[in-house]
């Protein structure tokens, strides 16, 4: 491996840094997400698999230091030295990414691409108003939404894939993250129309954890819309209800609770009187805790001005101020509306 008389002095240092370029990064970063696969590094990257194993190669060499474990010309793993230089890699290459906003922000100004990651609970019943206003005031803004599960949706925003995530469970746990409070929101009981406990108030008088458990549920998969909360309850109560089918949908728990398979639990945002005419919805506040919804973005990340404007849109308190505020606080804080 070739080394500097200059390595290990202050200016030798200086020089080192200055040959590393934003590639050789994106090859390390691209080979650890791509399972040291440089086949699909080089598909990710549109360049060839020499030309990654020339960048990583360079870099190493540049560093003084092998980031990677080989077998033979495979990557393996990472060696000590690049666990230790992984953070900086993400660090340099999210400055890069800021960089280039801030300039996108001067040179186009109303004009780019917002990237929003949401479960689907908040793609199809809380985000709709919201997209409808931003477009309306920002017609040159392309929207792109992406579906998943609150940790796939964390990761989205940590990778740089994300502008914004919104979920209820999950996001304030990554410390890379900033999580902020949206609304505060409760679980329905949905049965159908004719079902035995279709007589009970819709404001849930007289519904008991003991009758729940003893009819058939139908709801969330875990860590989806407050599924926590739910078996809390339950397990607080010495209560083992028999789950028959779990999604991550609430169509899909309406579908099949409107079959008869068993009684629904879901978000009260996703029962819609006009469109769920075969069932009805029970209050269940009253057995199951409230839930916070919350809108995350990358900590230390460079927002440009019409995301701001999006956040704003969807959770009126979270002005830009405050955006601002978290996004450079100390991991751990913790922002309330």
């Amino acid at each position: 491996m070739r080394t500097s008389p200059e390595r290990g002095t202050e200016h030798g240092a200086v020089v080192g840094v200055a040959r590393v370029n934003f590639q050789q990064l994106r090859s390390v970063r691209e080979a650890l997400r791509r399972g040291f696969n440089l086949t699909e590094v080089a598909a990710s990257l549109h360049t060839s698999q020499p030309g990654v194993s020339r960048q990583i190669r360079e870099l190493e060499e540049e560093l003084g230091l092998e980031i990677f474990v080989r077998a033979g010309k495979r990557l393996t793993g990472l060696t000590a030295p690049g666990e230790a230089l992984l953070p900086i890699v993400e660090r340099l290459l999210a400055e890069a990414d800021n960089l280039k906003r801030a300039g996108d922000d001067f040179a186009q100004q109303d004009c780019g691409t917002l990237r929003i990651a949401a479960t689907h609970s908040q793609a199809r019943y809380a985000l709709p108003p919201a997209v409808r206003d931003f477009r309306s005031d920002h017609p040159r803004v392309a929207l792109h939404m992406h579906q998943g599960s609150p940790h796939q949706i964390a990761r989205l925003l940590i990778e740089g894939q994300a502008d914004v995530g919104i979920a209820t469970e999950a996001l304030a746990s990554y410390h890379e993250l900033v999580a902020l409070p949206c609304y505060s929101w409760t679980h329905v009981v949905v049965v159908p129309t004719d079902h035995e406990l279709a007589s009970v108030s819709q404001r849930g008088d007289g519904l008991t954890l003991q009758q729940l458990a003893r009819l058939p549920i139908v709801t969330y998969e875990s860590g989806y819309t407050g599924r926590a909360h739910i078996d809390q309850a339950f397990d607080k109560a010495g209560l083992r209800p028999e789950v028959v089918l779990q999604a991550m949908d609430a169509d899909v728990i309406k579908t099949y609770v409107e079959l008869g398979l068993g009684v629904g639990i879901v978000a009260a945002i996703a029962f819609d009187e006009g469109r769920d005419r075969e069932l009805r919805a029970i209050d269940a506040r009253h057995l199951f805790a409230a839930n916070m919804t919350r809108l995350a973005v990358r900590r230390g990340s460079y927002l440009r001005d019409y995301v701001y404007d999006f956040i704003a849109t969807f959770a009126a308190p979270l002005t830009k101020p405050l955006v601002q505020r978290a996004l450079h606080s100390e991991p751990g804080s913790d922002f309330q509306l």
